[in-house]
């Protein structure tokens, strides 16, 4: 059994292609945000 204060995840680089990233309609979120957050977020977008 592993103890979670032991776990060192490794960061993941972005790729370096010139494809935008699935996830890059989040990037202007916080670290941290929560669900109301990301939704106002997306519903802003969808308004532009």
């Amino acid at each position: 059994m592993t103890d979670a204060a032991e776990c060192k995840p490794e960061t993941i680089e972005p790729e370096q292609d010139d494809e935008e990233r699935d996830d890059a309609h989040l990037d202007d979120i916080e670290e941290g945000a929560g669900c109301t957050e990301i939704w106002e977020h997306l519903a802003e977008k969808r308004d532009e």
